[in-house]
């Protein structure tokens, strides 16, 4: 393994210390200066005591940065479920069944692709927030306000992949095979074609997660995401953007973090997509 090799895997190692750590970290660390308020410590710069330093309240940005990872890979990974999901559906459907299907969810798509996703995402989210809020609270509402509009904006490019994938598929001898053997549509879908396009959606579920990393860091960094006393990774740079000149570490280590975990999750991806393409058979 050259250097130019080695640089895929020290990444994914990279993006599994993150998600480890994120999830077991509990175990080992006390939260208490998460959320305790000691302003002796107001600003305090990286130490032994506190790795990341301290905010203006005095607060361990270490533990703040670990419960954000929590938060923001959660929400990463139920948009990808909520995008795949909805990708497989409308792209299984338009690739097999094809005519007024295909052409009815395809302009459905194209539909989906013309939205500006930002801005809809900002405008989503201040019509309907309230709303979630009530009905699920102030945390948990936002969070599956935040993950649906997120996964419901991220759909397009793997459904077009699914049903290129379907399309080609459909045609060839084993698909034939399956129907002379008196194989329902479903069958044939999730028994034939859905094992034989894994490839495809385990790349784009990698691309997918990191792009709602990103998306959801934006929004909270723009103050419509989680309630200000949720420590997301964009919240924790929004709370830093006021003192880059005076304490720069505020926004440093998380935003290192979100760029080196979009960055492992997408030459992950790439590494798997690789990896799969050249071991790849039907069956």
């Amino acid at each position: 393994m050259n250097n130019w090799q080695k640089i895929p895997v020290i990444l994914s190692l990279i993006f599994l210390f993150v998600i480890s750590f994120a999830i077991v970290s509990s175990l080992i660390l006390n939260y208490s200066g998460a959320h305790s308020i000691d302003l002796n410590q107001s600003a305090s710069p990286p130490s032994w005591a506190h790795p990341f330093g301290t905010n203006t309240l005095g607060q361990d940005q270490l533990s703040r940065v670990i419960i954000g990872g929590r938060i923001s890979l959660a929400v990463a990974i139920m948009s990808m479920l909520v995008a795949i999901f909805l990708g497989i559906t409308i792209g299984a459907l338009a690739g097999f069944y094809g005519g007024i299907v295909d052409q009815l969810l395809m302009r459905v798509l194209e539909v989906f692709l013309a939205l500006p996703q930002l801005p809809v995402l900002l405008l989503m989210i201040y019509l309907f927030k309230d709303m979630a809020r009530t009905l699920a609270g102030p945390s948990f509402g936002i969070f599956g306000l935040i993950v649906v509009i997120i996964g419901g904006l991220n759909w397009m490019p793997l459904a077009r992949l699914v049903r290129a994938n379907f399309l080609k598929l459909k045609g060839m001898d084993f698909v034939a095979a399956a129907r002379a053997t008196g194989a329902s549509d479903s069958r044939i879908i999730l028994m034939h074609l859905l094992p034989n396009t894994w490839h495809i959606i385990i790349v784009s579920a990698t691309i997918t997660v990191a792009n709602a990393i990103i998306t959801e860091s934006t929004l909270s960094f723009l103050g419509l995401g989680f309630p200000p006393d949720v420590p997301t990774w964009g919240r924790l740079l929004f709370d830093a953007k006021d003192y880059l000149d005076s304490d720069p570490y505020l926004a440093i280590f998380p935003g290192l973090i979100i760029f080196l975990s979009v960055l492992s999750i997408n030459t992950l991806g790439e590494s798997t997509k690789d990896a799969l393409d050249s071991s790849f058979r039907y069956f």
